[in-house]
């Protein structure tokens, strides 16, 4: 791992890590529920009866970033790969390392995963029965593997870029030099930008609701800010990554501590957001009222980037030496991402009965989808030719 890259590395680590925490705590936030007669309109697959609402702040706070800095992260190598490997190749290497994992997802890992859900229901079928059933009436379970096939489709759309647009790209790089120094002109075209991309979708579509056409399925609402992370990872990645925003020795890694603040800040603006519409406008018939629609969307940008950016810092700034306690995990965490629901799904539907503390139902669900997937990550990468793929 080259020191300039072995913080970014890590933080496409951390944030694998973090999905996996999100998915095992989701099962006892105080807000989830479990409906029997319709268990794919449940707030999680698996919601257990122990619950904490601390665990609700968690998965706010992940929603708030995370998937989207993902999109940022893997759009950093796509212009150097387009570049070194050509258009086929390219192609080829992403067939291999999206399209085979997705459709590996969506037909045989996530029906696996979801069984454990649907075993909750009156319902009672064998897991080829139910495999089949789905396949016939076209229920399609992506889970986290959503992020696989939409990040295909973005992979994809840069090629267009790098025929006919390499301007574009071009000028993104070009301002990401320029923000070495002064991060805010970068930071602050992407907040504006995550504004416009954002704010109209989630007037149309509402915040929750997902786009569904057979096996693709996404949150309708993020649809175009998930590419314009992707894109402004592009642009920062264009060149050398050493001499823009994202330098180690920039000013976004020198501080760090004021880019924690404000996302801090940005993040409470938004708790308090939908804490109000919570409290005060959950009796509202229809959508919500269009001040607080308006600055949500303006204040969930805001937190997606600030919140994005500070984890980019820290890890800019404390990331970069030559062993980190995520580096163990660092080559498996893909596979480890595209396996990992199973066991979570499992182990959270085995405890179901238990009456232990929900802390320690946690440290079980997180510890054991975390080793066990990355166990069988680790011995599929060892079949030749397994490495192109996971």
């Amino acid at each position: 791992m080259s020191d300039r890259n072995a913080a970014l590395d890590r933080a496409r680590t951390f944030i694998t890590v973090l999905v996996l925490a999100n998915h095992t705590v989701v099962a006892y936030t105080a807000f989830g529920r479990f409906y029997p007669n319709h268990y794919l309109w449940s707030t999680a697959p698996i919601v257990d009866a122990q619950k904490w609402i601390g665990f609700n702040v968690l998965t706010l706070f992940n929603d708030a970033f995370f998937m989207s800095l993902m999109f940022f992260l893997s759009g950093l190598f796509v212009w150097p790969s387009l570049q070194r490997k050509g258009v086929g190749h390219f192609l080829r290497d992403r067939a291999l390392r999206l399209g085979v994992p997705f459709l590996a997802a969506i037909l045989l890992l996530m029906p696996i995963a979801y069984y454990a859900s649907f075993s909750l229901t009156p319902a009672k079928l064998s897991f080829g029965e139910f495999w089949l059933q789905n396949v016939r009436t076209g229920i399609w379970f992506d889970g986290p593997a959503w992020f696989i096939w939409f990040l295909l489709l973005l992979d994809l759309l840069a090629i267009p870029l790098f025929l006919f647009a390499p301007a574009l790209v071009s000028a993104l790089n070009r301002l990401s030099a320029a923000s070495a120094a002064r991060p805010w002109l970068f930071i602050g075209g992407l907040f504006v930008a995550s504004v416009i991309a954002y704010v109209p979708m989630l007037f149309h579509f509402g915040a929750v609701s997902w786009f569904n056409l057979g096996p693709l399925q996404v949150q309708a609402s993020r649809v175009v800010l998930y590419g314009v992370f992707f894109l402004a990872g592009m642009g920062v990645g264009a060149a050398d990554i050493d001499k823009g925003l994202l330098a180690r020795t920039g000013n976004l890694a020198r501080f760090w501590w004021a880019w924690v603040l404000t996302a801090a800040a940005a993040f409470g603006a938004l708790t308090v957001l939908i804490n109000f519409r919570r409290m005060r406008l959950s009796n509202l018939a229809g959508a919500p009222p269009f001040w607080w629609q308006s600055s949500y969307g303006i204040v969930y940008a805001l937190a997606c980037v600030t919140i994005s950016v500070a984890i980019l810092a820290l890890f800019l700034r404390f990331a970069q030496g030559d062993k980190n306690l995520l580096d163990p995990l660092r080559a498996d965490a893909y596979g480890i991402y595209v396996l990992h629901y199973i066991p979570c799904l499992w182990l959270q539907y085995t405890l179901l009965p238990s009456t232990m503390h929900v802390a320690f139902k946690v440290l079980i669900v997180f510890a054991g989808t975390l080793l066990s997937s990355w166990a069988v990550t680790a011995a599929l990468r060892r079949i030749p030719g397994a490495t192109r793929i996971l």
